[in-house]
């Protein structure tokens, strides 16, 4: 389908490319015409044919672009020799001619660093999408029982991943999730990021307990930045994360909350925010403090759904410094489903910011598909 709409798109950038090059072109031919045709006391080619190759550097190649100040040079020469300027050797005409071949020069070489720079730019975005898809992998819109959407949003300027991350791992018994924010921004949050991901992916599926994951994650994390930062910096790094295991039966989510904003659960139009009764301290402290990794257990029903975020999300402001309402607009797009509600949710949160985002941002949505429910577990808590 992208396919496509690229096939269909060249044609008509094409067409409208073309119809602009109409415009210098003819004004080349004009301004030749009316010099020629006019009076010898009406010169117009010298004062008004650098415009042609001006205006066709900003929408038509190096190439074009040259060879529209070309054709703007052999104008003047035109002018010049049926005026008898060229041969009479006047003062005005030749400093007019030089101005023209010179600014013509000055715009070609121009145009040329513009296209090295958009052709460097796209290598960079491409480089840039290259290490999204292996640092961040994109979540499967089916997990187990499990249907999920995700959304990342990087708030650095041309770039497609910052310090927020996500991951999910599947075991034998179900689906195990962790969403995080790195502390800081570049291309250093980018590789405690990946750090934390592959420490992840990797102790996932032999980790036995929740506990016991978050623990090999924060010694991850605590020997990395203490092996890169500098010696007044360790402590000052960190790394905020919140570790589920979703098991494929019952419906319930554990949970593990190591100093990252509760989640949201959407029951119907209700909205829980799951406080964890005992959040334990980021990723990459637990050396500065005893950390005890407390698992809270909540109820997911089929149908409900799961919506993880960092801070990046909820702390989005608008022209008037008003915080993103992320309970209130969510529950507005659950019954749409995961994939849906994480594109209503970039959507308005960029509207919301005003097309930029101060901070990283990342959301995933998890719903569990209908299936039978074993007996005695309580209901979703209540908002």
């Amino acid at each position: 389908m992208r396919l496509r709409q690229r096939c269909a798109h060249r044609p008509r950038s094409r067409q409208a490319g073309d119809a602009l090059l109409a415009l210098p072109l003819g004004l080349i031919v004009v301004i030749v015409l009316v010099d020629v045709l006019a009076p010898h006391g009406l010169p117009l080619g010298p004062s008004l044919l650098i415009v042609a190759p001006a205006l066709a550097a900003s929408f038509a190649s190096t190439l074009v672009t040259g060879a529209v100040a070309a054709l703007a040079v052999v104008g003047m020469l035109v002018i010049g020799l049926h005026g008898g300027h060229l041969l009479g050797g006047t003062m005005s005409f030749g400093s007019q001619f030089a101005a023209l071949l010179v600014v013509s020069v000055i715009v070609t070489v121009f145009r040329y660093l513009r296209e090295r720079h958009a052709r460097e730019l796209a290598l960079v975005r491409r480089v840039s999408e290259a290490t999204q898809r292996v640092v961040l992998r994109p979540l499967p819109h089916r997990i187990g029982p499990l249907r999920v959407g995700s959304v990342y949003l990087a708030a650095q300027e041309q770039s497609l991943l910052g310090g927020d991350l996500y991951a999910a791992v599947r075991t034998p018994t179900g689906t195990r999730l962790i969403i995080g924010d790195v502390m800081g921004k570049g291309l250093t949050a980018i590789g405690d990021a990946a750090l934390l991901l592959g420490a992840f992916r990797e102790a996932a599926h032999r980790q036995a307990t929740l506990p016991a994951l978050a623990a090999y994650l924060d010694h991850s994390v605590c020997w990395h930045l203490a092996d890169a930062a500098e010696a007044e910096q360790v402590g000052e790094c960190f790394i905020t994360a919140a570790i589920l295991d979703i098991p494929d039966a019952p419906p319930q989510v554990d949970m593990v909350t190591c100093g990252h904003p509760p989640p949201l659960l959407l029951h119907g139009q209700k909205v829980s925010i799951l406080h964890a009764a005992c959040p334990a301290p980021p990723l990459g402290l637990g050396d500065l403090t005893a950390a005890a990794y407390h698992v809270d257990t909540f109820t997911l029903e089929p149908g409900d759904i799961l919506l993880l975020h960092t801070d990046g999300v909820i702390e989005a402001r608008d022209a008037r410094g008003v915080f993103y309402p992320l309970a209130e607009r969510a529950a507005s797009w659950a019954h749409h489903g995961p994939s849906a509600l994480v594109h209503h949710l970039r959507t308005d949160l960029l509207a919301h910011a005003g097309g930029h985002l101060a901070d990283d941002a990342a959301a995933v949505a998890v719903q569990r598909t209908p299936g039978r429910r074993p007996p005695g577990l309580p209901s979703a808590p209540q908002p």
